[in-house]
């Protein structure tokens, strides 16, 4: 009796999916019927189906979204997820809302293609970037076969928001003043800005940020234009090339697409290092110091047409900066705090884009572009009596002022505690007499400082944290709420880590329990963070 031989097993769904044994058998059972009579798919066709397939493998955990993590970590802990997921880990994971969304949305309008622009993700820049324009285009190659499934729902249109409520239709605001918060001495140079919104009748809570359509440098703009060999007064989009790149362009770090242009005008060597550039490599070690100047230097022999240059520039990214002002203390006005960008790359002087324009480019009661960006989970406790303890060195301070000037203004009896810290308490101790007042009063309950640069040893806020862990850790079984804001990368993680050792420490237990401690008090709101 000849044995009948069964039909190949086909499978559809890959063994990676997130199914029991039983459902991919099902499903792929399911797809097999329904492609008999095409061609089988791939492993990797089979993933792209389950992208669009019910519950499509995503948990909703996103383990990637941790803005102290380096962009490779951030995507081998996605491998395997939806696209939209993939999208999220390329994200720098701030959820800054510069891009006007925060970093789940974003990722959720890429994938859906209602948002078409790949590179509003300001932290995290041109990796970002270079990566969300990998995966992008791979949206359009799940299979026609895959067509017929459930597709993961679109996110929601874009709603036009009221006027300076979003980055997308920004209002015009008065500059009023500046004033120099760092004494003689100092190695930093940080400006106490306000403006008058009482004109646009735009307003704010504490926690919000501010953003600013900055102009670039007339004088930079200059030397660009020359390097091009053109007129400032060619005609480009109908305003002048000298409008356009004051205006409308970055001139910060080059884009990929002006090195794709300088290759398609260009042969030979420096075809092939054009090239390079515009993949992410970097032939001469010096990509990370290229901005658009610096391209057109090392260029030195290609000169493109004015208009082609501009279209290959990326537009010019409005800056966020955490508003220092209470609008219950002090309606119709608004301050930040910003420290300003200067620093020399080959003997050139190159100059951070919005600090040094609010430092020197712009004059009291000239108007701005501006827009107020809701904070996403960084705000004072619904409860007033609730203690805070605020943790912001250097700039970071700015919000805090913010919340005590509002606890001021509107009485809550909540007991703060702020940590702050600089380079040197003779010439770096911002909004001193203002603190110090606040402390008298005893609306501040306490002010614990640390100064990097006093002494032989450097010393920092978690430093200070440590020193003081027990009453840190009353305050945190007293019910109090834990804030941090400032630099993301070295200071968060530290003063993450000093929590962590302080509730090992003093709340007794191992530091497993600590981590799921400080996990939980992220969960429920009570530490929240306004990094950068």
């Amino acid at each position: 009796m000849n044995q009948i031989t069964p039909p190949p097993k086909i499978e559809i769904i890959p063994s990676s999916a997130p199914f029991s044994e039983a459902q991919r058998s099902w499903l792929n059972g399911f797809f097999a019927g329904l492609l008999s009579d095409a061609t089988p798919l791939s492993a990797e066709q089979g993933a792209a189906v389950m992208e669009g397939a019910a519950g499509d493998g995503d948990d909703g955990e996103a383990p990637w979204h941790d803005q102290t993590m380096p962009i490779a970590d951030r995507m081998k802990l996605a491998e395997g997820r939806p696209l939209r997921r993939r999208m999220m880990a390329a994200m720098a994971q701030q959820d800054c809302g510069q891009c006007g969304y925060d970093c789940h949305n974003y990722s959720e309008a890429i994938a859906s293609k209602s948002e078409a622009r790949l590179n509003l993700c300001v932290p995290g820049g041109k990796e970002t970037a270079r990566m969300l324009k990998s995966l992008y285009e791979d949206i359009d190659k799940v299979p026609a076969a895959a067509s017929s499934a459930p597709a993961a729902a679109p996110a929601a249109p874009a709603v036009v928001a009221e006027p300076g409520r979003s980055r997308d239709n920004p209002i015009a605001a008065t500059f009023l003043s500046r004033r120099l918060l760092n004494k003689k001495g100092s190695e930093k140079e940080t400006w106490h800005i306000e403006f008058d919104l009482s004109g646009c009748g735009l307003d704010y809570v504490v926690g919000d940020s501010f953003g600013i359509f900055a102009r670039n440098d007339v004088g930079l703009v200059d030397q660009v234009i020359a390097l091009l060999g053109a007129s400032h007064t060619t005609k480009v989009n109908g305003k002048t090339l000298r409008e356009v790149l004051i205006d409308d362009v970055s001139l910060a770090p080059a884009p990929d697409s002006l090195f794709e242009l300088i290759s398609f005008i260009t042969g030979g060597a420096t075809r092939e290092k054009a090239r390079a550039l515009a993949q992410g490599e970097d032939p001469d070690g010096d990509a990370a110091t290229l901005d658009v100047m610096a391209v057109l230097q090392k260029f030195s022999g290609v000169r493109p047409h004015p208009e082609a240059f501009v279209e290959a520039l990326e537009p010019l990214q409005p800056r966020l900066y955490s508003i220092s002002s209470s609008h219950n203390a002090t309606p119709g006005k608004l301050s930040l705090t910003v420290d300003c960008v200067r620093y020399v790359i080959n003997k050139r002087k190159r100059l951070g884009l919005a600090s040094t324009f609010l430092a020197e480019r712009i004059n009291p009661g000239d108007e701005l572009k501006v827009y107020v960006q809701k904070a996403h989970g960084f705000a004072l406790p619904q409860d007033p009596k609730t203690p805070i303890i605020m943790i912001g060195p250097g700039t970071g301070v700015a919000p805090f002022r913010a919340f005590l000037l509002d606890r001021r203004a509107t009485g809550a009896p909540g007991k703060n505690w702020l940590f702050f810290g600089h380079q040197r308490s003779d010439c770096d101790f911002f909004y001193a007499d203002e603190l110090n007042a606040l402390k008298i009063s005893g609306l501040l309950t306490r002010l614990s400082l640390a100064w990097s640069r006093d002494g032989d040893k450097k010393f920092y806020v978690q430093d200070r944290m440590r020193e003081v862990g027990r009453e840190l850790w009353t305050w945190l079984a007293e019910g109090a709420n834990i804030y941090v804001c400032g630099d993301a990368k070295r200071m968060a993680k530290d003063v993450e880590r000093a929590l962590v050792d302080i509730v090992a420490q003093f709340g007794a237990r191992t530091t497993d329990e600590a981590v799921s401690f400080v996990g939980e008090l992220k969960k429920k709101g009570r530490f929240q963070q306004d990094v950068y």
